[in-house]
């Protein structure tokens, strides 16, 4: 597990980074240039369906590749940066990234065959390799769970098992795209807890405005720009940039 204390800080830079999607009829700008420089621990994004959020997520570590301007990654002092598009692989490393829907992420029959495949490159002896998984597993409190069927699991439980498989591979940085949308209260809840506590610099778009909240920096996303941003805001209250949103965003 990373030790928060002593890890090196990561830090995530759009300089001017915009996306433009090709559609049938043309292009549809997703997000205008967005200059950011994400260093704090624990980040939201937020805002409405269609703002742009989940788009930006994915930027972050390369799934979507910006279509102008840069985005770049450090997890290393002094900084040593990794560009999204020439250092793509690398930033996968650094970075990774949580669906909204587990079922994207397990692909293997059972626990702890998933959490292994995330570490075949790591792990190139098969007995590491299950004995890692496993290690992963128990630092979430799934190992119960190893030899279960992932179509078995309930949401909250794949939800948490996409998350161990992530987490194995021992990223600077965790991105989570609304991972509790599809979750009931209590799983959600769980979910949210365990996001929160990671060592790792936590990024995560959600709906969630009471995990947003709890974050240590609010970026709010309208029309795919940034509407409102508690970093930026002078205050630096999250509490705020939820406010905000709610007033002036949210229906």
């Amino acid at each position: 597990m990373i030790d928060p204390e002593t890890a090196p800080r990561s830090i995530v830079e759009l300089d001017r980074a915009e996306f433009v999607a090709p559609t049938p009829t043309g292009e549809t700008r997703v997000l205008h240039p967005i200059t950011l420089r994400l260093a704090e621990r624990r980040i939201a994004l937020i805002g409405a369906n269609g703002s742009g959020k989940s788009s930006l997520a994915r930027m972050l570590n390369g799934l979507i590749e910006p279509s102008a301007g840069t985005v770049r990654v450090s997890a290393s002092d002094p900084p040593r940066w990794h560009d999204t598009v020439r250092d793509g692989a690398t930033v996968r490393r650094l970075v990774g990234f949580v669906f909204t829907d587990p079922a994207a992420q397990l692909v293997m029959p059972t626990a702890i065959e998933d959490v292994s495949l995330s570490l075949r490159r790591s792990h190139p002896r098969k007995n590491d390799r299950v004995a890692a998984a496993r290690a992963a597993l128990s630092e979430l409190g799934l190992e119960h769970l190893a030899e279960r069927s992932v179509h078995t699991l309930s949401g909250g439980q794949q939800q948490m098992l996409a998350i161990a498989s992530v987490l194995a591979t021992r990223p600077a940085i965790l991105v989570a795209d609304e991972p509790t949308t599809l979750l009931d209260l209590r799983n959600g809840g769980i979910v949210s807890q365990l996001l929160l506590g990671l060592p790792q610099q936590l990024i995560v778009a959600t709906h969630d405005l009471e995990l947003a909240a709890r974050c240590d920096r609010v970026v709010v996303v309208a029309e795919g720009a940034i509407a409102h941003d508690s970093g930026a805001a002078g205050d630096g209250d999250p509490q705020a940039a939820v406010d905000w949103y709610r007033a002036s965003v949210a229906p």
